[in-house]
């Protein structure tokens, strides 16, 4: 099990879930974010596998990578309130990508996805991958991890959306979201209250919220 093939798995799941019947039916109505359209939340979730595309098509880092948990330490957007220009913009480019429709969506995410077997077949995951976007360089088995994280959580909105239960995804793809997500929320909130949250929910002070 790797986080390619985690990575993988996921980002075929969520191109299935975006190109469902059902998401194009409701493609303008809100969505179960806030100010976000359906269609914005499912060009937004299509846009996680379009930006391996751009990653993988760069040149190679001359930065050296940081840590991940350091590239959430740095994001703007983590705590940032709803109005931010941060998150404000992120509504804004999930519009964009939504404006394009379903299908067309859906087809150019396939055929990114479909590059993107064979490219990730010839990494190791220890390439360094920058990110213009932040002005910061991750390992490429770390940036893979981030999209995992925003495939995983979207897909959950995205299902939320119609009504539906969240999806149930293979070890591979959530295994590392999980991780990651744990040990965001030890880093934001301490052991204790981690620990208490999974196993003595009677003396847990509220919901651990990671971003």
């Amino acid at each position: 099990m790797t986080v390619i093939t985690g990575y993988l798995t996921a980002a075929e799941q969520a191109v299935t879930l975006v190109a469902h019947p059902d998401v194009a039916a409701a493609w303008q109505q809100p969505s179960a974010l806030p100010e976000m359209t359906v269609g914005a939340l499912a060009g937004h979730l299509a846009y996680q596998v379009l930006s391996v595309s751009a990653a993988l098509t760069a040149p190679e880092s001359t930065e050296p990578p940081i840590p991940l948990l350091d590239h959430y330490e740095r994001a703007a957007w983590i705590g940032a309130p709803l109005d931010s220009e941060a998150n404000a913009g992120i509504r804004a480019r999930a519009e964009q990508h939504g404006t394009e429709g379903p299908a067309p969506l859906v087809t150019r995410a396939r055929a990114a996805l479909a590059e993107q077997r064979g490219e990730l077949a010839k990494r190791t995951g220890a390439e360094a991958v920058f990110l213009p976007q932040t002005g910061w360089a991750l390992r490429l088995d770390d940036f893979l991890v981030t999209r995992l994280v925003e495939l995983v959580v979207h897909q959950d909105d995205l299902a939320a959306s119609l009504g539906w239960a969240t999806p149930e995804f293979a070890d591979d793809a959530y295994d590392p979201v999980l991780a990651l997500l744990s040990r965001l929320a030890t880093r934001r909130h301490g052991q204790g209250a981690m620990l208490r949250a999974l196993t003595r929910a009677e003396r847990a002070p509220g919901a651990i919220n990671v971003f």
